[in-house]
């Protein structure tokens, strides 16, 4: 049997997708276990990580494994993922021997490598994570990459928890002004889960430069065609808000103007009023909102929508803990 990894949520049929969900829900009932006794993860994080190296390492423990956290570049040598590559920079060794020793010690091994912000025809290919994946003898899992497939399991758990069966709920997904450029990682995982799950998903964004990268509106337009749901874009506040069960809201940057920071910051700056305040929830039926967090305050959304009791930020975080022990226990024991 083929060994089977954890990238992303489109590799999962929506049957196994449910069966994740209701493992978690299992593990928020009931927290501990004995699914990895005897087991061990390594976790490589190429970028930083509050929730993701909390909720895996204490997922581990709670199932009665054991974590190792590795940050390559600063704790662990620096590693290289060019093929044929001359090693005679930065790097001290290859993917190949890493991913391949570190099968050796460990049962699974995840991994967060972000975009590096230069070229997405480069980035997009998710080489990092997908080296791991080619070259690992035991399951690697996605800690986010270009898309965060351990948030979107914990997105869908919340909505559930909420409202029942998701199915043509109205959902929108809205970008929202940073001063910084940020992955498209969470705003195409939070795309392709609420198509899969058959919501009515709309794209919101200020201009047609913000529409994610071409992949994942297929794969999205797939899923609604499987599920039930539909997909469509709009780029109006009022349209977009009315009538919603469900805002999340994300930052992302523009893919036209990647890696030239200068000529997207005058349309983002143009376009603060996005941000997700009451009189836009107001506009909702009576709708949850959530982000899969940091947020930063009044620049995202205003502290009355995140103090506000429709706001399941804390429950989506609060389930990372839960779906990670899900897919963990779930791939556990291929290697």
């Amino acid at each position: 049997m083929a060994l089977r990894h954890f990238i992303t949520t489109q590799d999962y049929s929506r049957t196994e997708i449910d069966a994740l969900l209701e493992q978690a829900a299992s593990f928020k009932r009931s927290p501990r276990g004995q699914q990895l006794a005897g087991k061990s993860i390594a976790l490589l994080f190429f970028n930083p990580s509050m929730r993701t190296r909390t909720s895996f390492e204490l997922g581990a423990f709670q199932l009665g494994g054991h974590a190792i956290v590795l940050a390559p570049g600063k704790d662990a040598w620096p590693i290289e993922f060019e093929v044929g590559s001359v090693m005679d920079g930065d790097t001290e060794e290859h993917i190949a021997e890493v991913a391949r020793v570190l099968s050796r010690y460990v049962d699974l091994i995840a991994v967060r490598a972000f975009p590096k912000f230069q070229d997405w025809a480069v980035d997009r290919q998710d080489k990092v994570v997908k080296a791991f994946a080619q070259y690992a003898t035991v399951p690697v899992i996605n800690m986010e990459t270009i898309t965060h497939p351990c948030q979107e399991l914990a997105h869908a758990l919340a909505m559930k928890e909420h409202l029942g069966d998701l199915t043509r709920k109205k959902y929108v997904l809205t970008w929202t002004y940073h001063p910084k450029p940020l992955n498209t990682a969470v705003a195409n995982s939070a795309l392709l889960i609420a198509t899969k799950m058959g919501m009515d998903v709309t794209l919101l964004c200020p201009t047609p430069d913000y529409v994610l990268d071409e992949r994942y509106m297929a794969f999205g337009r797939l899923n609604a065609e499987q599920n039930g749901g539909s997909l469509k874009v709009s780029h109006d506040i009022e349209e977009a808000y009315a009538g919603a069960d469900v805002v999340y809201a994300k930052s992302w940057g523009a893919l036209p103007f990647f890696g030239q920071w200068d000529k997207e910051k005058p349309i983002r700056e143009a376009n603060r009023h996005f941000m997700v305040d009451e009189a836009k929830m107001a506009l909702t039926n009576h709708g949850l909102f959530s982000h899969c967090l940091p947020l930063r305050r009044n620049i995202k959304a205003t502290d009355a929508v995140m103090d506000a009791p429709y706001c399941i930020a804390i429950d989506e975080a609060e389930n990372r803990l839960h779906v990670q022990k899900a897919v963990m226990a779930s791939l556990i024991g291929q290697g």
